[in-house]
């Protein structure tokens, strides 16, 4: 399922128009994209929880060449699901 399909299933569910769907969908990513940005986790009870986790420098090499690279550490967006969602997907 892409974005589009997610939006054409909201806004069936919901009786509301594409547009509408599309500015719900938009706000709710901003909304989970911003948090993360400050560092702040979000959690959506059932579904799941996204934050935030540091990933170290660590050593890499270039497939091309072999030469070894050093991969800056950075801030990498996590999902863990809930329990509600594992039992959707385990059904």
């Amino acid at each position: 399922m892409n974005k589009n399909d997610l939006i054409e299933v909201i806004a069936a569910a919901s009786e509301i128009s594409k547009a509408a769907a599309t500015r719900a969908l938009d706000a709710v990513i901003d909304a989970i994209s911003s948090s993360l940005a400050k560092g702040d986790p979000v959690t959506l009870v059932g579904f799941g929880t996204f934050d935030v986790s540091n990933r170290k420098e660590r050593a890499g090499r270039n497939p091309q060449t072999g030469e070894t690279i050093t991969i800056p550490a950075a801030k990498v967006p996590r999902f863990k699901a809930g329990k509600h969602l594992k039992e959707q997907v385990n059904k």
